[in-house]
């Protein structure tokens, strides 16, 4: 059991001071109430915002971080497609004991920037000829593993992948991810909901790899005849070439081709979904679809911009996720978002709605609900009986938030704030400090030395 009394916190209608939330032995909150006496319970000092949700990750890119920015000045061009060959070359190198480790690493950077839930998109299942483990969840096993070393609530997706483009059959370098069909596929699934017993604040989602990466029928099958209770994850017009490929495949745009083929509603939620027509932005909305959008790692592959004005005029719901984990700060996946849209239609109010003009409360209330959507929580509360304890915690004595009006500070926040106001973190319960979880220094160490053995850095 804990109790925590926060100096300031933000709840939906807003800021409240002097706040006492006590929570049981699994950081489940069971009192919320306002006091001035601090008595025994630990004083938060800083500004509380929910923890913030991490819609969508690929673990084992961490390792490959900044490693894809020397270019050959001889090509013409260095896009997408060469740097998913060097992934691959890293995808078929690591091992179950390493994955662990950088799993680890990554989720416990990931809470040293506030974050305390993450949706994991796991697709390197096989070994390294592409045969099963005797355990088939092995590699998800070792997601979970990680996150529960750091400390973090881990959204399991293992992901269908199938193809190796639009009709077009698996390459070499594909080998560890396949299942073979919707059988094989809902078998993974089940071993690794499975997995997920094994660590309270693990939970299971439903992924498909992408539509070039699964016979576009199966899709629509699984949506239709799989899971209906828990999140569906799938990359979507993500790249040009993609849309071209579905064209001359289907006849039809990704997304043109999903709406006309599967019921959607709020438990699906849109990878990238970068490059859109309008038709197709106001068809995802009103279906209530959500989109996971990853600023960081979309600029830095060269992607797009996300139409994000229109989506949003048509009451659309997003997230945000950090992908590739070229970047880890939720403040910069937020501005990197608002700027990008600021840029392409020379308008400063993105984060704003029929109900509210505070940009910095609109990004994280969007950001928040959205995002648990995505790990299968529906609870719209930012703190309520009932609900885990997750929460960021800014420093609020640095100069500019020091002297905010409560109308300012979540926009102050979001707009000047940096990694080093990172107060602590509250994940599942437990405070870091600085957001460091316990076993920060022995994780560092593991990677370190995964690293060093692969020799990819």
């Amino acid at each position: 059991m804990g109790q925590f009394f926060f100096d300031k916190i933000l709840q939906n209608d807003g800021w409240k001071t002097n706040i006492l939330i006590a929570t049981d032995s699994n950081g489940v909150i069971t009192s919320i109430t306002e006091s001035n006496k601090i008595n025994n319970a630990q004083h938060i000092k800083g500004l509380a915002i929910p923890g913030f949700q991490n819609a969508h990750s690929h673990a084992f890119q961490y390792a490959m971080a900044g490693l894809a920015e020397v270019h050959n000045i001889t090509h013409t061009s260095d896009d997408f497609w060469s740097w998913r060959d060097a992934m691959y070359k890293l995808a078929l190198s690591v091992n179950p004991d390493q994955m662990e480790n950088i799993a680890a690493m990554l989720y416990a950077e990931m809470l040293r920037h506030g974050y305390t839930n993450v949706a994991e998109f796991h697709y390197i299942h096989h070994d390294k000829n592409g045969d099963h483990y005797d355990n088939l969840a092995e590699m998800g096993s070792r997601m979970i593993a990680g996150a529960e070393k750091a400390g973090i609530g881990i959204t399991l997706v293992p992901i269908f992948y199938q193809k190796g483009g639009f009709g077009k059959d698996a390459t070499d370098g594909q080998r560890r991810f396949l299942s073979a069909d919707i059988d094989c596929y809902l078998k993974l699934l089940e071993s690794s909901e499975i997995a997920c017993r094994t660590y309270q604040h693990a939970n299971i989602g439903l992924g498909i790899h992408s539509m070039r990466g699964v016979e576009p029928t199966l899709i629509a099958e699984i949506a239709k005849s799989g899971p209906q209770d828990i999140p569906f994850h799938i990359h979507i017009s993500e790249q040009l070439k993609e849309i071209d490929d579905s064209i001359a495949y289907l006849g039809k745009r990704p997304v043109e081709w999903l709406l006309n083929s599967i019921d959607l509603n709020d438990r699906f939620h849109l990878v990238h979904a970068t490059h859109l027509t309008k038709e197709e932005t106001k068809g995802i909305a009103s279906n209530g679809a959500n989109v996971v959008i990853c600023p960081s790692t979309e600029g830095n592959l060269g992607d797009g911009l996300f139409p994000l004005r229109d989506f949003q005029l048509a009451n659309g719901k997003w997230s945000i996720g950090t992908d590739s984990h070229v970047g880890l700060n939720p403040l910069e996946e937020l501005r990197l978002l608002d700027y990008g849209q600021r840029l392409i239609t020379h308008k400063r109010n993105t984060f704003t709605s029929e109900s509210t003009g505070n940009s910095g409360e609109f990004a994280i209330n969007m950001a928040t609900q959205s995002g648990r959507k995505a790990m299968n929580n529906f609870n719209p509360h930012y703190f309520a009986i009932g609900q885990t304890l997750n929460v960021s915690i800014i420093e609020s004595n640095s100069p500019l938030l020091a002297t905010c009006s409560d109308n300012n500070l979540a926009s102050t926040i979001i707009y000047s704030a940096d990694p080093s106001q990172q107060n602590g973190t509250i994940s599942n319960g437990v405070y870091m400090e600085k957001g460091k979880c316990a076993q920060y220094d022995k994780i560092t160490s593991d990677f370190i030395s995964t690293l060093n053995e692969l020799k990819n850095r």
